[in-house]
């Protein structure tokens, strides 16, 4: 059986996963980590989040999507305290990254490390795309 895959491949991982596979109408997203072009981390994971969300959004607009396309999204925390004491500036960033309540499926994990130590969260998302 053969599956027809669209494929954007990007960073210093290219050679090794995609960031983004479409198959259909639907758009798997690698995870998205909080840093910026230069791969800077911030600090705070509220500034994590928002460089997370902006990288989703590359990434979706590789295959002429918009954050508007995500149905499901997982949010990896290393640190689930910090993350709960921050619920309502993590949403209120959230909803206006959205523009909206996001009208999505989510789950929140706690995991004991990223792939740098100075990761918070990494954004992995499924969108579906317009008919």
């Amino acid at each position: 059986m053969s599956i027809n895959k669209k494929l954007y491949r990007a960073g210093p991982y290219a050679d090794f996963f995609s960031e983004g596979v479409q198959v259909g109408k639907t758009l798997y997203l690698a995870g998205q980590v909080g840093v910026d072009t230069s791969g800077a981390a911030p600090d705070d994971l509220v500034e994590q989040m928002k460089l997370a969300y902006a990288n989703v959004s590359h990434v979706l607009a590789q295959f002429d999507a918009t954050i508007d396309h995500v149905v499901e999204e997982t949010w990896f925390v290393t640190d689930i305290d910090d993350c709960m004491a921050k619920v309502p500036a993590l949403f209120a960033e959230r909803e206006a990254i959205y523009g909206k309540k996001p009208e999505v499926a989510q789950t929140l994990v706690q995991v004991v490390a990223l792939v740098d130590p100075s990761f918070k969260i990494e954004i992995k998302c499924v969108a579906v795309l317009d008919d």
